[in-house]
């Protein structure tokens, strides 16, 4: 099946929740951070300088989602990346995180990192797989953000 990003739009919206939701209540619980974010993208992410794709798959429709958060100068957090549970298998989570770490490279982005947890091991996996590294001083900065993080890993943006 034919994969297409497709650039965020107020009306998609309510696709970015659903998706991310959808994972996150199936291995966590939504922490106050989360609803924030999933409620108001457009005030959190887009308006702050970031950036949100989505992956849509023909007949599925938006199938995945992921963000951008600008947390500084040059900097940026990957965040709500997930695929609804339909479309797993299909490759959608990584030609979705091709698609952001192309976008960092875009927004001259000089740091970029996300958090996670050792639950979500398939997407653990592809973050190694396409060169994030683990890395200690993320986590340090950034402990607290998610009570459920207990991974901070970090890309090498050229």
């Amino acid at each position: 099946m034919k994969l297409k990003i497709i650039h965020y739009h107020p009306s998609m919206a309510q696709h970015f929740k659903i998706i991310n939701e959808e994972w996150i209540q199936k291995m966590f619980k939504l922490e106050d951070k989360d609803r924030k974010i999933l409620d108001h993208p457009q005030d959190t992410i887009i308006n702050q300088g970031g950036v949100i794709l989505f992956v849509e798959a023909g007949d599925l429709g938006i199938v995945g989602a992921g963000a951008l958060l600008k947390t500084g100068p040059e900097e940026y957090e990957l965040t709500k990346m997930g695929v609804l549970e339909k479309a797993r298998g299909m490759k959608a989570g990584e030609f979705l995180l091709k698609a952001l770490i192309a976008s960092a490279r875009g927004l001259s982005a000089k740091n970029l990192y996300l958090l996670t947890n050792s639950k979500c091991e398939a997407a653990v996996h592809l973050y190694e797989k396409h060169g994030f590294k683990h890395d200690a001083e993320i986590m340090r900065k950034f402990v607290g953000e998610y009570q459920r993080c207990n991974i901070a890993m970090k890309y090498a943006v050229d």
